[in-house]
């Protein structure tokens, strides 16, 4: 782009904003409404936080962003903040970025992963148990036992485990804090069983990498809280629903929910030059935005964008770059076709468990309420607090089971207080229900995809995590970018 370029390009619109802090206060307290309002100007628009920002969410911006690996760089964005994703190919850049996805691209393609549906599946079925559970900390527990099981064969010690994830448990500001004497001794843990893990364990692919055991660290961070939110949304919706814990029900009612609650609601990249989108300015060093949050939920691009509906990923076009629950191009989550796995074999499971109900504070169902946003978009309820000693948190949940029916009130106690040692803030817990009985989905599920996979129509799998969100999730047709 010219000098004479940038100059002539108009600075993007803004909300409304504090003469003193600009957004940051506004960022701090209601970064969702913040978005939405600034969405309101127009598909790309600007924030003052502690550095100047453009943020966008139209296809085009997503295209722009994504696929300009020079320009918009990792190192230095947001994903920085957070101790746990600080480091690894999260933060890679340029050559180094490109060399470490090639050494890990092979573990994490969705033929190399459904192997592992065994050892998920025996991971998830040890925390059934039927009567009401909260769906928040039963599916952090879970992923916790899945991370352990398909990354280290159960061989990290797993009370280590929950207490390196557990700050990805709590909100805003709380996962930022670093704890160097946690991951040194997580780093000395993972270094002492990698060169042991069997070869069918995803831990085994990082045992040949320099800085293999930090690059793990990484790893199963990205993976907890994403997935055990993203598990709870669902679990939410496909209660009283038993069509959509068939087969073909699954894949649409995964790809609903990831679109109605994307776990990356925002992602960053900081630019590295100057450059211009559509006449507007993206200067050096700010940083750049694009929401997933806001594009799965643009009118322009979906019909009843507010509504669930998961039959539309079977029966209408996804827009192209206007689907990205994992990001896409050639920063795609290595992870996004294990995380579908994960999330397919929870509801198989719970499928041929028994009947899932709601039974209470259905966070779905909360009327002009939004999902908390931290990390992730964490369900809640009428209310969040922060936990009196969140320091003195136990290392797990006892299994599956939260409360039973005819449970007393010194039952419930425990039960709030095991939701409180997780970091699930809510002052509400979401119940559902999990009833023994027949099965009257068997009859109406069809046979499992080949490696038990549940793509829709029209998918393939070309072995490529790489792969965009258009060629991995599209139908067969597909909108335009920016139609």
């Amino acid at each position: 782009m010219t000098a004479t370029a940038s100059a002539l390009a108009r600075t993007p619109p803004a909300p409304r904003r504090d003469r003193a802090v600009g957004h940051l206060g506004r960022w701090g307290r209601e970064p969702l409404t913040l978005l939405e309002e600034g969405a309101r100007l127009g598909p790309v628009f600007g924030l003052r936080l502690w550095r100047p920002a453009v943020v966008g969410y139209s296809p085009d911006w997503n295209r722009f962003v994504l696929k300009d690996l020079q320009t918009f760089r990792s190192r230095g964005s947001m994903s920085g903040l957070s101790p746990h994703l600080a480091a690894g190919v999260v933060q890679a850049d340029g050559a180094e970025h490109a060399c470490r996805r090639a050494e890990l691209r092979a573990a994490f393609t969705r033929t190399a992963v459904a192997r592992l549906r065994p050892r998920i599946a025996a991971a998830v079925a040890a925390r059934i148990r039927t009567g009401e559970f909260d769906a928040v900390p039963w599916s952090a527990a879970v992923i916790r036992d899945v991370l352990s099981a398909a990354f280290f064969a159960d061989r990290l010690p797993a009370g280590l485990l929950a207490e390196f994830l557990r700050p990805l448990d709590l909100p805003l500001p709380w996962p930022f804090l670093r704890r160097p004497r946690l991951f040194a001794r997580m780093t000395r843990a993972i270094e002492a069983v990698l060169p042991q893990l069997p070869p069918d364990t995803l831990g085994a692919a990082f045992a040949g990498l320099s800085g293999g055991a930090a690059e793990l660290r990484v790893a199963i961070s990205a993976g907890y809280d994403t997935t055990a939110h993203t598990l709870a949304w669902l679990l939410h919706h496909v209660a009283d629903r038993p069509d959509l814990l068939a087969a073909d029900g699954r894949a649409l009612a995964i790809n609903e929910v990831l679109r109605l609650y994307p776990a990356g609601w925002l992602g960053s990249r900081r630019c590295a030059q100057d450059s211009t989108f559509e006449n507007l300015a993206v200067r050096r060093n700010s940083l750049v935005l694009y929401s997933p949050y806001l594009t799965h939920r643009d009118p322009g691009l979906w019909r009843d964008p507010l509504r669930f509906i998961p039959e539309r990923f079977d029966r209408e076009p996804v827009p192209g770059w206007g689907f990205l629950p994992f990001a896409a191009g050639p920063r795609t989550c290595l992870g996004s076709w294990f995380a579908r796995l994960v999330l397919d074999t929870v509801l198989a499971v719970l499928a041929d468990a028994g009947r899932l109900r709601t039974a209470g504070g259905d966070p779905t169902r909360l009327a002009g309420r939004k999902p908390r946003p931290g990390l992730t978009l964490t369900p809640t309820g009428p209310a969040d607090r922060l936990p009196a000693d969140h320091r003195a948190a136990g290392p797990d949940l006892p299994a599956g089971r939260v409360r039973p029916a005819g449970a007393t009130a010194a039952d419930a106690a425990a039960r709030r207080a095991a939701v409180r040692r997780l970091g699930c803030l809510r002052d509400q817990p979401a119940f559902l229900v999990l009833r023994p009985g027949p099965d009257e989905r068997r009859a109406a599920a069809g046979p499992a995809a080949p490696g038990g996979g549940t793509l829709l129509p029209g998918h393939t799998d070309r072995g490529d995590p790489d792969l965009s969100e258009r060629a991995q999730y599209a139908g067969p047709a597909a909108r335009r970018p920016g139609r």
